[in-house]
Order: C-alpha cells, then structure tokens, then sequence
C-alpha cells in the first residue's frame, strides 16, 4: 500500500498535512511579494539612474554653458589673487595652486567640446568622417531628442562630458569647501610691494663701471642741447630695466660740481607710481622753498602756479626718479608750468618705460646697458669681503657668483650682501648650486624692482611675460613666433574689431617698452620693427620664479622629480640614453613641450625615438604648443590625439618628409611652422580640414619642390602663407594659381614659386591678387633659365604678368626669372606705395617703366640682367 494514499489518511494526519501545505504557500507567497518588492526598487533605482542619464545627455548643452560661466568666474579669483601682490600663507598658495588645476581641467573639457563641434561640422561639409581613415558611411536620419545646435555631436561622447562636468563641479565644490574649512580670506587689505623712497645724496667712492655712462648725460646736462619750441627747457631721460642703475647715475649727475655751478636750482623728486599730480607737484614747491607754508588745501591749478613763480628767472635742473607714467595727460600741466625758468633749464628722467620716455617729451632718451663682469665683480667683491684673507679663500667662487649678476649693478650688490657672512666653502658652493630665487633675501633686495614691473601689468600680459621662462637663458626669441605661441596658449584676450596677432603684437610691444626684453635685433626694411630679442638672465630667473610650479626644463638623464599633476610647460633636452622619459609621461597635462637634441641618432635609435613621441601622443593630450627640435624622421599617426594643439612647429634639424594624413584631424592648429624645408616635400592632402589655420610658414631656402594640395585653397582664415608653389599644369592634385582667390586675409609677405607654369590667363586672373589688401610684399618666381625656356616662354609671361593685378598696399615687389620682354604699364597705375623694388633674372626685358612716378620708391635692385 502506498503510504501517499490520502485515503488512508487519518483526519489528524490530513489536518496536519493541509496546515504543512498552506504554511508553505503562505511562506512562498510572502517571499514572492519580497521579490516583487526588491523588483520595484531595483526598477526605481534603474529608472532614476536612467532618468539622470538621460537629463545628463539633454542637459548638457546647458552645463557646457555654465561651465562656461564659471571658468570666467574663477579665472577672475586667480587673476584678483595675484593683484593682491604676492600672496605668501602657505594655505593661501595650495589653495590657488588647487584651483588653477581645476581651471585648466575645465577649460581642456570645453575645449574637446568644442572640437568635437568643429569636427561634426567639417563631416557634414566633407559628407564623411574626419578621419580619413575611416571609409564613408551613408546615415538615415534620424529625429533626435535634443533640442540643441549641438546634437549631431555623438552620445558617447555628450556622455562622457557630461560625466565630466559632473565630477569637476564636485571638486569645485571640495575646493571651495576647503578654503572656508582653512579660513582663507582674499578680500582683507592687499599687500603692497614696497616702492624704495630715493634721495640725491650717493658716496662717489662707491660707484664702480659708469664712467661712460656718466659722460653722456652730463654733456646733455650742460651743453646747449636742443629744445622744443616754446620751451626754456628739455628733457634727458635714463632707461632701463629695474635694478641696472638708473638712480644712481643720475645722482651722480645732480652731485657732480660742474652741474653745481651750472645750474641756480636743482630739485630731486621721488615720483614713483602712481603719478600723483598734487603730491608731485607739492614737492617741486617744497624743494624750490623749504620753508614754504602749508599746502594741503591748495588745488593743481594754485600748486602749478606757484611753481611758474618760484622757477621765474632760475636755471633748473630737475630730476624726476622713477617715473612710470604713460598718459601725457597727467604730464601735460607741468609741461607748460616748467617753461617759466631761464632757457637752458634741464630735467633729468628715470624710467623704466621707454613710452614714459615718449610721453614725457624725451630728445635725449639714454639706454643704459648692463656692466661688465668685472665690475659686477668689484661690486660683489667690496661687499662680500670684510678681508684680503677672505677674498683669497673664497674668490674663485665669488667670481662665479658675480658672473651670475651678468651686469646687474643690483644683483652684484645683493648677492655680495648675502655672502657677507658665509665663511665655508660648502656654504658658497651650496650658494652656486641654487636657483636664484630660492636664496634667502633675493626677494626683498632683488625681485623687489623686477615685481614692481611685473604687477604693474594687467593680468593677460603678465602670463605671456611668464611664458617666456619655457625657454633657456640667452634664447633668441623671435617676436613673430612668441605671439604665436601666446595665441596658442590662450593668453590673448580678443577685442571688437582687432586681429588676435595685433593684440598679441601690442603685448610684445610693451613688454619691450619695459625693459623686459633686450639686445634687440631690428628689421630695417620695416622702419626698425623688432624682429628679434633676448631676456636678460636675472630677468629670465624672475620669470622661472614667477611660473616655477608650471614650467620646467630637463636637461639629459635627470627625471622629473615634481609634482607632474602642475606641470604645463616642458623643456626637455633628449640624451642619448633616454633615460629620463619615464618620469615625463606622468605629466599628462603639459600645455607645451620642447624637444631638444641635436645629436645624430642610429637607425635603432630612430625606431627608438619615434616610439617616444608615439607615447608622447598617447600621455600629452592637452598639448596646445609642440615644438620639435629634434632628428626625427617619422611623425606618427597618433598625432592626431593632440586634438588641442595650436602650434606646431618643427625645426630645421628634423628629417620629416612629409606629414600624415591624420595631422589634418588636428581642427585646432593655429600655426604649421616648417623650417626643415631641406628635407620636407609633400603636405598631406587633407589641409582643407584645418578650418582655424592662420599661419602656415615655411623657410624659403630649396621649397620649390614641395607640393601644396588644392585643399590650400579652402582655408580662407590664413594670415600667412610664406610660400604658395603651383604645381604643373599634369598634376591634377596639386595646387593652381586660383586656388589663391579666397584667400583674402594673407598678410606680410607671398611668394608664389613655379609662375612659369601658369599657362591660363583666366587663372591668373581668378587668382584675384587685387583683393588681398592686407598684402605688404609679394614675390613672383617664374623659373626657367635656359635660352630655349626663355624664348618659349616670352609670350606667356607677359600675358600672365599683365593678367595679374597686385593689391593695391603693396610695399615690396619681387619678379624673378621673368621670361617678357617689357614689364606691364597697367602695374605701374597700382605700386602707388611701393617703396622697394627688386628685378632678379629678367634676362629679356629691354626697357623698364618709368620708376619716377613711384612717389614712395626707396630702394630698386636690379641683379643678372645680362643675356
């Protein structure tokens, strides 16, 4: 029988049974409702995250926007904090330090926003994708759900910025967090740094290397001097960077005895800035007559009025130190007040500024230059050492740290003051081992004068002036290519109306005007413009001090052994052994790196060294600056990760060819600099793609050969195109003489190579060279130089020639090779203010326009004219 039978069942045992059952349907049906329970939370929770997502995705147009807003915000804290003057709470600077970080951080997330925005754009335009690489793909159209200008851009990629955005405005949130936790407060009184009040008095036995200075200005001082009409007086001014000797010289000037007897009255007067016309002009009075009475409540007009009568009939000699006015407004009331002494009356001007110098009415703007080693060490030496015995012991190192001073009367003396009571050979050799602004004092003696002039710049300028510690001391910096640089970096700050170039150029212009630069080289086909110049090495170690936490240079095998977190600027000197490339990888948010070797590499080290800028790419994505310097022979397809870059430039050194076609995904890049032009031939055929190209330079020597793609054509943003060559008539990918026609913001100077192979006159009309009017120089190179080619040829070129209409601003012209007989009258009605003018191989021509009619014409050279 079986025991499962229910009708063998008892009633107790069924009860039983059915209470088992019902336990165990009641247990399932509770667990079951648990599940469904687990199963509603889980579908909540799964649907909240769903609905962040998706606000995350649509939202973030709006977030991109704010971001915005509050990458102004805190670029404004960063800049308030550094015009409070050198902030010096240790809490205070890893607090600013965390937030430039974070400013950085926002900036390279809007920056990938928009270059994707640019690169969906040019897709759209191409009707492909931007990397070439990938082949074409038809897509249905698809309604989308974002109500945005931005929506074409992929979700993966509105992801991830979002995300992004996400997390950084939670690490702004701690950031702040944590200047309320550590009480830090910017909004107390800011800290002034310290203007030196100076006198006349100065000990004579004590000034060492001016004598040559000295002469000059006490001839101005007492010789008849040339004077501005109307004016019983003229200007002398002495310039100079801060701490070169400025003041000294001109005490030496007012104490001089022959000034003395010269001169019925003299007045020294501290201005310093700001130019305070009251105070100023209340000293003048107190120094004419010391027992002058109060003048509190007297008003300029009544002060300046004064002056006119305590200055009637007296010989003057006045000295203004420290001037650093720039409104000849503020100036302009003394001017007139000053005419009322006895002709021949002088004042005597210290500045900084060579635009004080201008505003001031300066004829005789004295520069003062740097002393020699040996003085500098005369200088040092006299201070240094208290005894024979110690300058014996120690002299060697001494005059190592005097040629550090390389001529700053100021850093002789404070470094000689430093070493005043250090005895041990260690202690100076520890000296020589440090940087400059790690030396105890050097703040106060030394950077005093070089901070004066550095927070007296707005905010924008001082970041260019910072800048220019990326490189070494004694670099040639070329003016051109440092604005360049500067707009890569972002540091120019656009105006209504005004080329990004011309802001840049104004900047570069008065860091000159204040001594910031030197030993300037001048273009003196340009009325003198500054081409070039260098940064004197104190100069150059406050400006290592100032951006000491961002840049860095690396020379050989040493690491970097920094926070690499801060790091943006990187100069590295590439050994042999590579050693030191480890450690660099680790800085992932360089802005700049400059490659640096000079040593011929091995085939192995070839392989070597293209596998380093390979990783390069793959670590250094927030590149904006690359400059190579090095004996690569390869750029690597992964350029095309440095989606930031703005400058790319590559010097002669490099054996690079040609560049990848996945250099033209770079929808950023501002400047192509090339320079290797001894070994490069070929741009990639994609140019087309770099929609904010403005520069794309080459150096002329042998670059008739490379050739230039029809994608040239289309980038109607270039500034400047150094060199355009037109390919032959069979070469159906290169470059036409009217791809030239949109090309209308060119400016500087067009060379145009292979003329001789324009055999269409339409196309040298569509070239359109009427309408590039921002064009100062042009040069035609027609080629060809055999007998046979130039008769061939006599014809054609003279129709292309003639076809031709320069612009109209043209300030100097170039024809080599030219195969006509006669030079094209209708040019002539266009080189109105031509001002030079050079004929070179124009073996044909017989007779020339008549050149009197260039009202401007200043130079012509005619070169290998004989048959």
């Amino acid at each position: 029988m079986c025991a499962s039978n229910n009708s063998s069942a008892t009633p107790v045992q069924n009860y039983y049974k059915r209470n088992r059952e019902h336990s165990q349907i009641t247990s399932a049906l509770a667990k079951h409702s648990q599940i469904t329970d687990l199963v509603k939370d889980v579908g909540s929770i799964v649907f909240q995250v769903a609905k962040q997502e998706i606000n995350l995705l649509v939202g973030v147009d709006e977030e991109v926007q704010k971001l915005q807003g509050t990458l102004g915000r805190i670029k404004a804290i960063l800049d308030d904090a550094e015009e409070r003057h050198h902030i010096k709470l240790r809490t205070e600077k890893l607090w600013l330090e965390k937030l430039q970080n974070q400013y950085y951080e926002m900036d390279d997330v809007l920056d990938r926003w928009n270059t994707e925005r640019i690169r969906a754009k040019i897709e759209k335009e191409e009707g492909k994708p931007a990397d070439t690489n990938a082949p074409a793909v038809v897509k249905k159209k698809v309604r989308s759900f974002f109500p945005s200008p931005s929506c074409c851009l992929n979700l993966p990629l509105r992801h991830d910025v979002g995300h992004r955005i996400r997390k950084l405005n939670e690490k702004l949130d701690m950031v702040f967090k944590d200047k309320a936790t550590d009480g830090i407060d910017f909004n107390r009184q800011p800290d002034v740094v310290e203007r030196p009040i100076t006198t006349s008095f100065v000990d004579v036995s004590h000034i060492i290397g001016r004598d040559n200075y000295s002469n000059e200005p006490l001839r101005n001082l007492l010789g008849v001097g040339s004077l501005e009409e109307g004016n019983s007086y003229c200007v002398i001014s002495l310039v100079g960077m801060g701490g070169i000797g400025k003041t000294t010289l001109a005490q030496l000037a007012y104490n001089h005895p022959d000034v003395l007897a010269h001169f019925q009255q003299r007045m020294w007067i501290c201005v310093s800035d700001p130019f305070d016309q009251c105070k100023v002009a209340k000293a003048i009075i107190k120094e004419v007559d010391p027992k002058h009475g109060t003048l509190d409540d007297f008003e300029l007009q009544t002060l300046l009025c004064e002056i006119q009568k305590l200055i009637k009939d007296k010989k003057y000699f006045l000295v203004l130190d420290d001037v650093w006015i720039e409104d000849s407004q503020k100036w302009e009331p003394f001017k007139h007040a000053l005419k009322n002494g006895v002709h021949g009356s002088r004042i005597l001007v210290t500045t900084r500024k060579h635009r004080t110098s201008e505003v001031m009415g300066s004829v005789h703007p004295i520069k003062l230059g740097v002393l020699s080693e040996e003085d500098c060490w005369s200088i040092f030496s006299k201070i240094a050492f208290s005894n024979e015995e110690q300058l014996k012991y120690l002299e060697d190192l001494g005059r190592k740290l005097a040629s550090r001073c390389k001529g700053l009367p100021l850093a002789a003396k404070t470094l000689g003051s430093l070493m005043q009571n250090k005895r041990s050979r260690e202690q100076w050799n520890n000296i020589l081992d440090s940087r400059m602004w790690e030396l105890e004092d050097i703040e106060k003696g030394l950077l005093a004068p070089l901070l004066l002039s550095y927070y007296e710049l707005p905010s924008t300028m001082r970041r260019c002036f910072s800048y220019c510690a990326v490189f070494s001391k004694d670099y040639l910096f070329s003016r051109y290519q440092l604005v360049l640089q500067w707009m890569a970096q972002g540091y120019i700050e656009s105006k209504a109306n005004m080329e990004l170039e011309v802001i840049a150029e104004e900047y570069f212009e008065k860091l000159a005007m204040r001594s910031f630069f030197q030993d300037f080289e001048k273009d003196e086909d340009s009325d003198g413009r500054i081409i070039g110049c260098k940064m004197h090495d104190i100069v150059h170690d406050f400006a290592q001090f100032m951006i000491k936490n961002e840049s860095f240079k690396i020379d050989g095998d040493k690491k970097l052994e920094i926070d690499c977190h801060s790091a943006r600027h990187l100069h590295l000197k590439i050994s042999k052994e590579m050693q030191c490339l480890e450690s660099i990888y680790r800085a992932k948010n360089l802005r700049t790196l400059y490659l640096r070797t000079l040593y011929l590499l091995s085939q192995e080290k070839d392989y070597e060294f293209e596998m380093l800028l390979l990783n390069s790419f793959q670590h250094f994505r927030c590149l904006r600056t690359l400059i190579l310097d090095c004996r690569i022979v390869k750029l690597p397809d992964a350029v095309e990760n440095l989606i930031h870059l703005r400058y790319f430039h590559m010097s002669e050194n490099v054996k690079i060819e040609e560049l990848p076609e996945t250099f033209c995904n770079l929808c950023n890049l501002q400047t192509l600099n090339i320079e290797n032009t001894n070994c490069f031939k070929k741009l990639p055929q994609g140019m087309s793609k770099l929609i904010n190209l403005r520069h794309l330079i080459f150096d002329y020597s042998g670059l008739r050969t490379v050739v230039f793609p029809k994608g040239i054509g289309k980038l109607i943003g270039l500034r400047t195109l150094s060199i355009f060559n037109i390919s032959d008539k069979d070469d159906i990918e290169g470059c036409k003489l009217g791809d030239l026609k949109n090309l209308n913001q060119l400016r500087g100077t067009l060379r145009i190579n292979g003329m001789d192979n324009v055999v269409n006159v339409d196309e040298a009309q569509n070239a359109q060279l009427k309408d590039k009017i921002h064009l100062r120089g042009l040069e035609l190179s027609f080629g060809g130089l055999d007998l046979e080619d130039r008769i061939s040829k006599m014809e054609n070129d003279v129709k292309v020639l003639n076809a031709l209409e320069p612009p109209p601003n043209l300030q100097y012209l170039l024809i080599d090779g030219y195969k006509g007989n006669t030079i094209p009258p209708n040019w002539m009605m266009s080189w109105t203010a031509l001002k030079k003018l050079r004929l070179i191989c124009c073996y044909n021509v017989e007779h020339l326009p008549s050149l009197g009619r260039l009202p401007f014409l200043e130079a012509l050279v005619i070169e290998a004219f004989l048959k």
